[in-house]
């Protein structure tokens, strides 16, 4: 019998610095954790200590078969003041970087991954007249500095969750609830992505570059008008304008595709989406589980004509068992999109370890591999860690057929 994936498939996981590495204190997350009256729950913290575990990490990471990693620089380290950068903020990465790429896995660095430098936030952050710029100053130092160790990198993480959890649902910094401003910042991040594309090929030749973008599968709560009419405009605003968008010489090498959920559009619930239908399992999240979206959602980002990497997919739950069975749908799920005809040639689970989740805090369980911060940060590979390293090492979703 033959495999499901292709010998060449990337497999792996990902993390982002502000949620493993501890002690960013100088971002707007920071900030916004300890804001009185925040959405957020918690305070990062100490991460799971990443900083300096990073070594350790990857070993453990490449012993589960992983060949992949995607992890994120945190701007605030590199570039704590406008236009001043850290030599020994670089040369940790540096660290990072060859220590990931001498274990044999391919890295994915993302650029900007949520956290923003706490002076460009007061500045006005992505609504600021400069924010472009200055955004695409950072990249370019990046990539001069570290290009040779990213083979991809992604530019922005999630742009249409940083406009829609930012700018609307105020559940993210800066915690602002606009109908307007939630559009305009995620045409500027559209635009940051292009500029950023542009500044890392000006300094690397040796990186392909692409978006990571979120699509959720959005269907209207009820048969009626008004919910098909917002659905539309949800659709438009959180997939389409991005998916669409991406044309042009700038628009990058590769896509990077997040999917997690179905929603249901619903204009009468004050966040705009309604409680999935009874039916549907629900995740610590209290998102409703539906691996075909993702194979829907796979199909639909093909029309870009990019190649796709599933850049993040999991699941937020105690039970690791669910874990086992999110995994195996969801990658049947890439399977059969892939033996549908698109373009899929890797899958990177979210995420590596339980990690600090944002506004939601340590709570949500997503990792392949538990922390216990009381026993000095120590890693625990769950079942399903060794679930997932069985099919990557066989190309397989059943090892034994």
């Amino acid at each position: 019998m033959g495999a499901d994936f292709p010998a060449d498939f990337l497999w792996g996981s990902a993390t982002s610095a502000h949620q493993v590495e501890g002690s960013n204190v100088n971002n707007d997350w920071w900030d916004f954790e300890h804001r009185p009256g925040s959405a957020a729950r918690w305070s990062s913290g100490d991460g799971i200590d990443h900083y300096h575990r990073y070594a350790q990490d990857f070993a453990l990471l490449r012993s589960l078969g992983h060949n992949a990693h995607r992890l994120s620089l945190e701007w605030s380290r590199i570039e704590p003041a406008p236009g001043e950068f850290s030599r020994a903020a670089t040369a940790h990465y540096r660290r990072v970087l060859t220590a990931l790429a001498d274990t044999g896995m391919t890295a994915f660095v993302t650029l900007h991954h949520f956290t923003l430098p706490r002076w460009f936030a007061a500045a006005g952050g992505w609504l600021a007249a400069d924010a472009e710029t200055t955004f695409a100053r950072y990249c370019r130092y990046v990539s001069a500095e570290l290009g040779d160790l990213m083979p991809f990198v992604c530019t922005i993480n999630e742009p249409q969750m940083v406009a829609l959890h930012g700018y609307l649902e105020a559940y993210h910094p800066p915690g602002i609830a606009d109908e307007t401003l939630w559009k305009r910042v995620g045409g500027r991040l559209l635009d940051a992505h292009f500029a950023a594309v542009r500044a890392v090929r000006t300094e690397s030749d040796r990186s392909q570059v692409g978006l990571a973008v979120q699509l959720p599968l959005l269907a209207p709560a009820r048969d009626d008008e008004a919910c098909r009419r917002l659905c539309r405009l949800m659709r438009h605003e959180i997939v389409d304008r991005y998916l669409d968008g991406l044309t042009g010489a700038d628009r990058g090498d590769f896509l990077g595709v997040q999917y997690y959920r179905k929603q249901w559009v619903d204009p009468n619930s004050p966040t705009l989406f309604g409680e999935p239908p009874a039916g549907f399992r629900r995740t610590q999240m209290g998102w409703a589980v539906h691996p075909d979206g993702l194979r829907q959602i796979l199909h639909r980002a093909a029309r870009t004509g990019l190649p796709l990497y599933v850049t993040e997919n999991g699941v937020a739950t105690e039970d690791d068992t669910e874990r086992v069975d999110y995994l195996h749908s969801h990658l049947a799920a890439v399977a059969q999109a892939m033996a549908e005809g698109v373009d899929v040639r890797g899958y990177l689970h979210w995420s590596a370890f339980d990690n600090f989740e944002w506004s939601e805090g340590y709570r949500p369980k997503f990792g392949l591999i538990a922390v216990d911060h009381d026993d000095d940060f120590a890693r625990i590979a769950k079942p399903s860690a060794y679930a997932f390293a069985k099919v990557a090492e066989t190309g397989r979703l059943d090892p034994t057929g």
